[in-house]
């Protein structure tokens, strides 16, 4: 995994953290940390946590390393 794959997957992983905290408790932790919804600073999170979904939709459809271990050709001696 890359090391902007790996900055996507933390931004997604904060991003499910804060709809957690909407869905649950109605509470939006980067708005709250950040000045708001409108807040410049809170839109250029979001956005990230957008790019960062769009990044780590592209890992769903890699192959993993596990199959691709399967689908080498066996030598035998």
């Amino acid at each position: 995994m890359s090391t902007i794959q790996r900055i996507a997957l933390v931004l997604t992983i904060i991003g499910a953290i804060n709809w957690g905290l909407v869905g649950f408790f109605q509470f939006d932790l980067v708005a709250a940390i950040f000045g708001g919804q409108d807040a410049a600073l809170s839109r250029i999170i979001y956005g990230l946590v957008g790019l960062a979904g769009l990044i780590n939709l592209g890992l769903l459809f890699a192959p993993s390393a596990e199959a691709e271990r399967e689908a080498e050709p066996r030598t035998t001696r």
